[in-house]
Parts: structure tokens; sequence; C-alpha cells
């Protein structure tokens, strides 16, 4: 028994002996094993004040939309609205990746196959869209939230509007937890105070000529900027007089009209009545350190592209304009790319497109913003002939260069954009059949329309202005006050 108690003692005391020489087992890691370290245990630990837990909340892990992972969503666009859907979803799916590291899928809505959630982008064949159909004016569009989608509508060119007020306002950053109404609501585009300034002349262009669209029976499928004239869709709409001191004006005298805020005699070129050289907005804008382009369908030596960008006595001389136009080119960068008179069944012509493209990439680059003119010159021609099928194609190159234009606009909301014309051509009015008739094979006196977007736009809304009003206003936006001949009528204001 002694023997047992002892051999008992014993065998406990090696017992105790091998747990204490027994390791420690290892700190436990995370899934990229890395060292967790452990709270003393011989610390107090407090718990955070509630003012402290306000401030130093933690970011949301993911990024989301509506309580869902943005990555789950992928970006479906229509494949029948000439492609300003795919270009919207584009944006946004650049900007997503820019701004949170994911990259969406990029979905076209024949595509049958669905992600688990949807960023539905235009008039799509997704149901949801059928259900988007608002009752928007001019620029705005709609947005809706229902179930597993995310819907954006926008007519034509106005859908970069509702991709631009998305991303802006719903996905600022990475990490960010965004809640989008589960109703349709209605916006206007983003606007802010203009550095770029964007006008775009319909030569001939009067209001009947702008309304062509509603009766004209289409021989060519284009696809965009065959329904409406795209000027309507802008928020301001007044009207312009054009006669220069000659009477009726000519292209020339409404051109340096438009660019200098000086009426003068027909066939003068960026001069007053004196054939004294006037400053033009492209020079203004170029003094101002902006960078300036001239654009227009028909040669560079044409009255409106040369009032722009030249001085002459008269503007057949197209030697002297020329020159001016070198000298503007190496003194001051304007970009002078005219000529582009091509139709075509696509939508603008590929190398008018490619150019536009490539001039507002251009000038994008310049910090200090921008000048632009840009012209379609061929309405005028066939007005002149009363050739009411052919200026109407006319008007349809120009509907498309505008939803170009347009487009930039909405995603740059600095940008300041007005359409106008030189004068009406052709005297076109109302016929008893409803449609249109032609009473002339010449210029009018006929008021233009005028269509403005972006800061200042509604100086213009429900007026009737002088043409020269048009580039005193815009100066005064560049923020130059004395600009043009404001002796009989000056700069728009409230």
């Amino acid at each position: 028994m002694k023997k047992t108690l002892t051999a008992l003692i014993s065998l406990c005391l090696a017992l105790l002996l091998c747990v204490s020489c027994t390791p420690a087992p290892a700190a436990p890691t995370d899934t990229i094993g890395t060292t967790v370290t452990d709270v003393p245990t011989d610390t107090a630990t407090e718990a955070p004040s509630a003012e402290a837990a306000e401030t130093e909340a933690p970011a949301p892990a993911v990024s989301s939309l509506n309580g869902v992972e943005l990555s789950r969503f992928a970006i479906v666009y229509s494949a029948e609205d000439a492609d300003y859907s795919l270009r919207a979803a584009e944006y946004i799916q650049s900007e997503i990746q820019s701004r949170t590291g994911l990259e969406l899928a990029l979905v076209e809505d024949s595509d049958e196959s669905t992600a688990a959630y949807e960023i539905v982008v235009g008039e799509t064949t997704r149901a949801i869209s059928a259900r988007l159909d608002a009752d928007t004016e001019r620029t705005q569009f709609a947005i809706l939230a229902e179930d597993k989608q995310i819907a954006l509508e926008g007519d034509y060119f106005i859908i970069a509007a509702a991709a631009y007020f998305f991303v802006e306002t719903y996905i600022p950053e990475d990490n960010f937890a965004a809640t989008i109404p589960t109703e349709v609501t209605i916006h206007d585009p983003i606007v802010e105070k203009a550095k770029n300034f964007m006008v775009l002349i319909g030569d001939g262009m009067g209001l009947y000529q702008s309304l062509l669209f509603d009766v004209m029976e289409n021989d060519i499928e284009y696809g965009d900027g065959e329904d409406r004239f795209y000027g309507y869709y802008l928020p301001a709409r007044g009207m312009a007089r054009t006669n220069s001191l000659s009477g009726t004006t000519d292209s020339a005298a409404a051109g340096t009209a438009l660019s200098t805020g000086h009426k003068t005699y027909n066939e003068y070129i960026g001069q007053d009545a004196d054939h004294a050289p006037l400053t033009s907005l492209t020079e203004l804008a170029a003094s101002l350190g902006k960078s300036t382009a001239v654009m227009s369908t028909e040669d560079s030596s044409g009255a409106t592209p040369a009032a722009f960008s030249a001085h002459a006595d008269d503007r057949d001389y197209s030697d002297e304009i020329r020159s001016d136009q070198k000298a503007l080119r190496r003194e001051m960068g304007t970009i002078v790319a005219c000529n582009f008179n091509h139709y075509t069944k696509a939508l603008v012509d590929s190398r008018l497109e490619g150019r536009i493209n490539l001039i507002l990439r251009t000038l994008d680059q310049n910090d200090e913003g921008f000048f632009l003119m840009y012209e379609e010159a061929h309405i005028d021609d066939h007005c002149h002939f009363n050739d009411a099928n052919m200026a109407f194609h006319a008007l349809v190159r120009f509907n498309q260069a505008i939803g170009r234009f347009m487009e930039y606009a909405f995603y740059h909301p600095d940008t300041f954009v007005l359409i106008t014309a030189d004068h009406e051509t052709g005297w076109l009015l109302p016929s008893g059949d409803g449609g249109f008739g032609y009473n002339s094979g010449d210029h009018s006196s006929m008021y233009v329309p005028v269509f403005a977007y972006g800061d200042g736009s509604e100086l213009f809304d429900d007026r009737v202005i002088e043409n020269i009003q048009i580039p005193q206003t815009i100066a005064c936006f560049m923020g130059v006050e004395d600009f043009g001949d404001q002796n009989v009528y000056g700069p728009l204001t409230k």
C-alpha cells in the first residue's frame, strides 16, 4: 500500500512537469497568413465614447447600390439607338472602373441572358425601360430603381446627361453605399459656370426649315437625327433678327455680325462699315488663353468660316482669307477644319464624325477652355434651288453633328452651346396642304431661331434679339463686357 501511494504521487508530479513544459499554441492567422495580435489580458479595455464612435465609423466594406454589391451588376445598353446608349454605357463602365477598380460587363439588350443585377441604359428591350417611359421635357431624363435593375432614360443624346448625373450622384468614389429612389425621378442635367463655348450655325436655316422634320417623307433611313430638329430639346428658345447695313443680309455680313457683334455691309468679312478689321469671338477667346476651332461643311474660304477666322474687303477674296487663316493658326493655334460635304446612309459621315471627335479631344486638353464655331453650310445651297428634300438631308447631317456636340456638353457641364442661323433662305412658309412651300430663291429677312443650353442660356429664352447680341452676350460669359457695337444694342441681361 505504501509503495502504491508513493508511485501515484510520483506519477502526478511527472504529469504536472509535462504540462508546464508544453509549448503555447500558435497565434491564429487571417486568410492571408498575417499574424493577428492578441489584446493583452492585463490591460483594461474601455468602450469608445458615442462621439468617438461617430467620428471613427468605418467606411463601407464594398461599393453598393441599394444594398447590393456593385460588382454584381452588369450594364445593359440598347442596340437600336444610334450608339448614344452604347457610348453612355461605356462612359458609366469607364467611370466605375476608374473610381472603384471594378470592371462591369457591357451587355447588349438583344442578349436575353441577364446578370444578377443590371444598370439599364437607354430605351432598351428590358421591361423596366417601358415602365420608365416618363413625361420629360427638353433635356430632362429619368431614373428608376426596381427589383434587380436600375434604369436610366433620356431621348437620343440626352442619355449622356443621364449617365453623367448617375455617375456623379451615385458613384462618387470607391467604398460607397448609394440609395437610388424606387420610384421614377426626373432630373435636369448638371450645369456649371461655362468655360467652353460652342456656336453652331445652320446656314439658311429659318424657323420653318427647322420644322421640315414634321412633314418630310424621308427616303433614307439615317437612324439618327431624322425625326426632330435637336435644337427643340434645348431649354432656351428664342428668335434673332438678321438684317445687315445693306438690308437683307448675305452670309458674309451675317457671319461677321455673329462673330464680332457688329453690323456691317454685305460682302464684308470681319470688317466694319469702314473696312476696319473687327475682333472676332475666335480671336477674343484665343487672347484669353482658350483653344479655338472653326469648322464647316464648306470650304474654309466660305463666308461663315471666313467671318470667324479672317478679315477681307470681299467674301470672294479667297487668297486673302486663306492667308489670314494661316496666320491665325500660326499665331493663335486656331484649328480650321472645313469642306466636309459628304452624305452617307450611316450616321454622320465617318470623316466628319472622326474630325469632330478629334477636335473636341484636342480642345479639351486646355484647362482654360475653348471656343468652337461649327457651320452646316448646305441648307442654304439647297434652299436657293427650293429643294426641300436635299435641304432636309443637310438638316439631318447638322442634327447629327449637334448630337455629338451636345454629348460633349453633357459630359462637360462647364460648356455653353448656342444653335442659330446666319439668315433664312427661300422664304419658306406653311402651305395650305399642311406642308411648306418656298416663295423665293434668295435670302429673306425672316427671323431665325436661337436655341441655347448651359449656364446663362435662360437669357435667350422666349426673346427676339438682334444677331449681334449673341456674340456680345457670349463675350460677357467669358468676362468681357464691352465686346462688339453696343451703341444701339448690348449684351443680354436678366
